[in-house]
């Protein structure tokens, strides 16, 4: 049996872990990972069809708990102990005062312990929610608490930088753990643009050093070069800095150590990479098919469309014309070679592939240079 304190309006934990309002899912679902052996029999819930309107949810079925996560900023909202039996919880309250017109009898001085009921009986605590505010239906997820930044660096915003018809980089809007200031953390925002052709040291010095380094094995895309019987010239592969944060891979070119693609990951559950990456809020901002100043006598403002982590694809392909057919892409791992979520779809603009998982919604957005 699970022991805990409960902080009202903040947390629930120990002196080894804790569940802070706040927290993303993937902070959370490590803390769990950390206590294997103790916390037992979890189960993730979501709507396979409607995520972004149903929350997240992480049931502890074995300690009556529940973790309910907003379906958007995927941060920790609500904490449910809907068991009572099987947790020993250690409740810190805040004073309690009565009004002089209380039903209740007046002998409630010696704490909330003393309170006499009119029927004689003692209440029964069965189950308990702790989050921030009034409702617990109405309530949003707070801030990200410092004290979970962990030095990572988070995102708020990444926008797409583009001219007339490529992308040339990505601007992102950034925060993470400030000095701090009579003991009590803060943070700090920060704006940085990483360019296609920058370095890896840039790189480096504009976000810091990435969650892993991953090298390519293989690219499966050379199958369809008329090249591709020969024996290779070099062992050289290329390269992606991963963010797991920022929900943001930046590829390098092997031989010239040059960014060459940027992948935008959304992060929705259902998807093979669901819980390796936050997701990555970004803006992408694409002219309207009905746009075409070549066919006209004078340029005209042309119509936009503006692409985030939360746009349907089935509302956006009628917007920009995208590739008719798309490529089928099942993903599998050397060491599990099923996949229990299924294959998606990945469709061409310009310089943009869209990964587009059977519900309509991105996966993930791949932006290559045009010089690849």
């Amino acid at each position: 049996m699970l022991e805990l304190e409960v902080l009202p309006e903040k947390s629930l934990g120990c002196q080894s872990w804790e569940f802070i309002l706040g927290m993303h899912f993937s902070q959370a679902v490590s803390v769990i990972q950390s206590q294997i052996g103790i916390i037992k029999g979890v189960h993730v819930l979501y709507s396979e069809s409607d995520p972004l309107n149903f929350d997240l949810i992480l049931d502890l079925t074995h300690d009556g708990i529940r973790l309910l996560f907003h379906p958007v900023s995927q941060r920790l909202k609500v904490i449910e102990v809907y068991n009572m039996k099987l947790s020993k919880l250690k409740i810190h309250l805040v004073p309690l005062t009565l009004g002089s017109e209380s039903n209740y009898q007046p002998d409630y001085a010696l704490g909330l312990g003393s309170l006499q009921f009119p029927s004689g009986s003692s209440p029964v605590l069965t189950c308990m929610a702790i989050y921030d505010g009034n409702n617990p239906s109405e309530t949003m997820p707070p801030e990200m608490p410092v004290c979970v930044y962990m030095n990572n660096i988070y995102l708020k915003k990444l926008e797409v930088i583009r001219e007339p018809l490529k992308t040339t980089g990505v601007r992102l809007h950034l925060y993470s753990e400030g000095p701090s200031r009579y003991f009590e953390l803060k943070s700090k925002s920060m704006v940085k643009e990483v360019y296609f052709g920058d370095t890896c040291q840039s790189v480096l010095s504009s976000l810091g050093t990435p969650s892993r380094v991953y090298y390519k094995s293989e690219d499966k895309m050379k199958i369809h070069s008329p090249n591709s019987n020969k024996k290779p010239s070099d062992t050289h592969s290329d390269y992606f800095y991963n963010y797991f944060t920022l929900g943001l891979d930046i590829l390098f070119d092997s031989k010239t150590q040059l960014v060459k693609k940027f992948v935008l990951h959304t992060n929705y559950p259902g998807h093979y990479n669901f819980n390796m990456y936050h997701r990555c809020e970004f803006e992408l901002v694409l002219p309207h098919d009905s746009c075409d100043n070549s066919k006209k006598l004078i340029n005209i403002p042309c119509q936009t469309v503006t692409i985030t982590s939360l746009s349907q694809w089935d509302a956006v392909a009628e917007q920009i014309n995208p590739s008719a057919r798309p490529v089928v892409l099942n993903r599998s791992s050397s060491t599990n070679t099923t996949n229990p979520f299924g294959s998606t779809f990945c469709y061409g603009y310009q310089d943009i592939i869209f990964e587009v998982m059977p519900n309509s919604h991105i996966a993930s957005v791949t932006l290559h240079s045009q010089v690849e």
